[in-house]
């Protein structure tokens, strides 16, 4: 409508004096944010789906732009900041890169949270407190879970059936990078969760009950479609796998099913951040608050295929809807094991896996 006006001023001849001074508050008003994404599919899905619709609720145009889902953005980030650029007002960061970021220091801002009222409706957990309070509010988060063969076996009550050699001699799938999920699986399933993992005793136990599994292991995959395969030809009768990319399959009639065990699937989760550096503090409020709103929360869930991380009871999805996408309980990984003693899970995992 302000467009309109100054065409219509401009066309009557009003006096350049006038359009000058229509054109301050015009710039004032325009509103726009750079928000970074994991790429591909992914990305495509927000600049479809999501962007459009805080852009018709608020105004604000967003500019995407595509960034890594691993360490390599923290090194662009750092890159950028000491040449002075910002290269997204807000980042997508998982959290174990946001917690080497808050390390870092002068990447990530602080956040007034009060500003972002919609956050009310996530559990503490998925609000990250840095040394300078508050610099991550959760976005999305995504399941692996244990799957199965259903015209082979029973559904597995635990995680620990997998060790039961009776039933799943050589045929189970599961990953081999050693950050992927097994040692919290691990963990949650025969020791203290995540704080076996915190020492290198620990690590090692948990390593050596996963030494336990091998001979139940037939595929130790680092592609997803590797396991996908495995599942679809026989070979593989349970395993670790994406819990929405299982149900994709399950739909498309592949002998392949999720379920929550009793001590939960594996869940992880991605922040949105804002930059250090960017001007655009408001405009990055309103977009973690409409991110936050159940209805997004839902609307993400529908149409990405990641869980949300509020109350199903707060959106309209449905029971199969939300089953799709997530489910309860959950294990959390243990970030901060992985990033001080990385070193040395690495190595012991690598030296099992190695071995006849």
């Amino acid at each position: 409508m302000l467009k309109m006006n100054r065409r219509t001023l401009l066309k009557s001849g009003a006096a350049s004096v006038a359009a000058s001074s229509l054109a301050t508050p015009l710039i004032a008003q325009s509103r726009s944010l750079k928000v970074g994404s994991y790429g591909g599919y992914f990305e495509d899905s927000f600049k479809s789906f999501v962007y459009p619709e805080f852009t018709a609720a608020t105004g604000i145009e967003v500019e995407s732009v595509t960034q890594p889902n691993s360490a390599d953005w923290l090194v662009t980030m750092q890159q950028a900041a000491s040449a002075g650029t910002v290269p997204t007002d807000i980042s997508l960061y998982g959290r174990q890169q946001m917690i080497k970021a808050s390390r870092i220091g002068g990447l990530i801002a602080p956040l007034n949270v009060s500003a972002i009222g919609n956050a009310s409706n996530l559990d503490s957990y998925f609000i990250f407190e840095g040394p300078e309070g508050p610099q991550g509010v959760g976005a999305m988060s995504w399941f692996t879970a244990l799957v199965f063969n259903p015209n082979e076996v029973e559904t597995p009550a635990s995680w620990a059936d997998f060790w039961d050699t009776d039933t799943f001699e050589a045929s189970l799938g599961l990953s081999n990078v050693y950050s992927s999920g097994l040692l919290d699986i691990t963990s949650a399933t025969f020791f203290e969760g995540e704080a076996t993992m915190m020492s290198d005793d620990g690590i090692l136990a948990i390593i050596d009950k996963v030494r336990e599994i091998k001979p139940n292991v037939t595929l130790w995959w680092n592609a997803e479609s590797q396991m996908e395969q495995g599942m679809k030809n026989g070979d593989v009768i349970g395993g670790q796998y994406y819990l929405d990319v299982a149900n994709l399959m399950a739909s498309d009639g592949f002998p392949i099913q999720p379920t929550f065990p009793k001590e939960g699937n594996l869940q992880d989760y991605g922040s949105w951040c804002l930059s250090e550096g960017s001007e655009k503090s408001e405009e990055a409020a309103e977009f973690m608050d409409f991110s936050c709103d159940p209805a997004t929360q839902a609307l993400m869930s529908r149409n990405i295929g990641t869980a949300p991380l509020v109350d199903q009871s707060a959106t309209d999805l449905t029971d199969e809807e939300f089953a799709f996408v997530s489910g309860s309980p959950s294990i959390k990984p243990a970030y901060e094991a992985y990033l001080d003693n990385e070193t040395f899970i690495k190595e012991s995992w690598d030296k099992m896996l190695a071995e006849a």
